[in-house]
Parts: C-alpha cells; structure tokens; sequence
C-alpha cells in the first residue's frame, strides 16, 4: 500500500510539474504572439501604461518626481518594474513591456555572446547616455563584482530605446523617455545610485521547481535570495560577494542602493 501511494504521489508531481511547464510555455507563446501584432500594427506595446499621463498616474499612487527608485527586470515576462520610494519602502509605479532582449534564460558569461545579463547592478549618473544611437539609454555595470570574480567578460550592457538588442534590454522608445525622465528627477533629488536586479523569471517557488538541477539552479538559488528580500520587506536589499556568491541581507527602511562590495575574500 505505502509503494502505491508513492507511486501515486510521484505521478501527480510530476503531472503537476508537465502542466507547469506547458502552461508557461503556452502563456509565453500568445504573449508573444500579441506583442507582434501590436507591433506590427504600431501599437504600444500590451501592458504598456497611459505614458501621456504621468503626472496623474504619481499623484494616483501618492509619489511624485524626484523620489528614489529602485527596478527589476523579468526576461521570461519581458517586463520591467519601476518602484519608487513612499516613505520607508518602495511602492510599485509601474510595470513596463521589455520590447525584446537577446538570448535565453542565464546570466551572461562572455563577450559577444549575445545574452542580456541577470544579477544585481547599480547604476549613477555616470551610467546614463542622452545622446544613445538608441535613443536613450543607462548602463547596468556588467560586469560587476561577482561577474568579474567568476570570469565574464563584455561591456556596454544598458537598458535603451529603439527594441533592438544585442546584449541589452530594449525598450520601446516612448517608454525609454518616462523612465528616462524619472531616473534623472530622483538623480537630481540627490539619489546616488539606483540598483537594478535582474532575474530569470519571477522567481517562485513552483518555478524554482521546474528549474532545479538545471546548470544555473544554484546561480538562481542565489538571486531568489535577494528577490524574497525584497517581496517581504519592500526595501532594495543590501547586496555584497563573498567567494563568488551573492550575499544578501535585508535592506535598512529608507535605504536607496550602493555600489556592490567583498565582504570577505575568496
């Protein structure tokens, strides 16, 4: 009876597991499908929000110009989230369609490989480029600390207008122009660095799932740990490397981003 009921259990895991998967891959395929003809026929982008009505759109959620941001990136969705600071945390703004970016699921390892990075980067000032042959664009840091610490090599890795990528995250070039207007505001307010966190997927626990003993899982296992961070305390976690691994701990309430840091050596 017990073999059975193993049996049994084991069957509708891995039944769950197959529907998982298929659903996301459906899902992924009519998005896809939708986005093309939106573009196509010159629409914005599904998802997109009423870009005309900035202003309005901060005062409906309390924010206003100038406040610190912080954002994260979603390859598998193709979306972009832009939070923004409301006191002692970070409350979401909006969410925006990633127009397109090159390669698969994984992080970026080498020059000229064609794949968007995923981590955690920080960007000043210094990162952002009015004058892109992409309309406009900010510069992630690739490679970063832990980057560097194991090998990957490239450079010029940005979010940008113009939904052509060869490495970087593409977005529409309206949507390139808010968030463009919203860095510079909160860099202008006195905000030093914004961090950028780079994932895979949204990174729950069922697609963690579908995921393990893949060869990024233990690469994944790591960001998940700043995503979860984050989900529980709305607050950008404090992101440092020690031997090759991220190491994340809880942000401090009202705390923007900092540049990342050994916190031992390898």
């Amino acid at each position: 009876m017990r073999v059975a009921l193993a049996v049994i259990a084991a069957a509708l895991a891995i039944a769950l597991y197959a529907s998982d998967r298929l659903y996301d891959a459906a899902h992924q395929a009519w998005s896809d499908a939708r986005r093309g003809a939106h573009r196509a026929l010159g629409w914005p982008l599904p998802g997109t929000p009423d870009l005309s009505r900035l202003r309005e759109r901060l005062g409906e959620k309390g924010l206003a110009l100038g406040a610190p941001i912080f954002i994260r990136i979603f390859k598998q969705s193709r979306e972009l989230e832009l939070w923004m600071r409301a006191g002692e945390s970070f409350v979401l703004f909006a969410t925006y369609p990633i127009c397109t970016y090159s390669g698969g699921l994984g992080p970026k390892l080498r020059q000229g490989d064609l794949q968007s990075p995923e981590g955690f980067y920080t960007a000043g000032p210094d990162a952002m480029n009015p004058n892109s042959r992409f309309r406009r664009s900010f510069n992630l840091g690739y490679p970063n600390l832990y980057d560097a610490s194991h090998g990957r090599t490239g450079d010029f890795l940005m979010v940008h207008g113009a939904c052509v990528s060869i490495g970087c995250y593409a977005m529409t070039d309206p949507v390139i122009d808010e968030l463009w207007t919203i860095i510079t505001a909160a860099f202008a307010r006195g905000q030093a660095r914004f961090a950028v966190h780079a994932f895979p997927f949204r990174m729950e626990d069922w697609r963690m799932r579908m995921h393990a003993g893949g060869p990024w899982a233990d690469f994944w296992a790591d960001l998940k740990q700043g995503y979860d961070s984050f989900e529980r305390t709305r607050t950008p976690p404090a992101i440092s490397v020690c031997r090759g691994r991220y190491v994340v701990r809880p942000g401090a309430p009202g705390r923007d981003a900092a540049a990342l840091n050994a916190v031992c050596t390898s």
